[in-house]
């Protein structure tokens, strides 16, 4: 995670960037299956962007390269936790959530894209967010 300072930031895939500076871009590309979730809070002007790749990390946890950032099930909390640490309040944010494509796979079998949605539904469910 790196806090913005006033300046375009690119968020890479597996990444998580928050800035409470009005004058910062928080900007990602070629979301494809994976999940770009951006929250802002208008009132203290803090906001973060998320870049998703899988549903649940699993047993990835125990790893030594772990990175959760990866996740929506590790990245998700991450991201809402350190915009709070800002100010932020959940009754107030303003959240945005694109990407979730089907690709390469007709057969609908592995729709990694699907999965990251459900499980991002299942965590805003679970916490009392809704996302239409």
């Amino acid at each position: 995670m790196l806090i913005a300072t006033g300046k375009t930031l690119v968020i890479g895939i597996a990444d998580m960037k928050i800035s409470d500076n009005p004058n910062s871009s928080l900007i990602t590309y070629s979301l494809g299956s994976c999940l770009g979730i951006a929250i802002y809070d208008p009132m203290v002007k803090v906001g973060g962007l998320l870049h998703v790749m899988l549903p649940e990390a699993n047993n990835e946890k125990y790893s030594g390269d772990f990175n959760p950032f990866k996740y929506v099930d590790s990245g998700v909390p991450l991201l809402f936790k350190a915009a709070y640490k800002f100010g932020a309040e959940k009754r107030r944010l303003k959240v945005t959530v694109v990407g979730g494509a089907q690709i390469l796979d007709d057969s609908g079998y592995f729709n990694i894209g699907k999965r990251n949605l459900l499980m991002l539904r299942k965590l805003f469910w679970k916490n009392g967010m809704r996302l239409c």
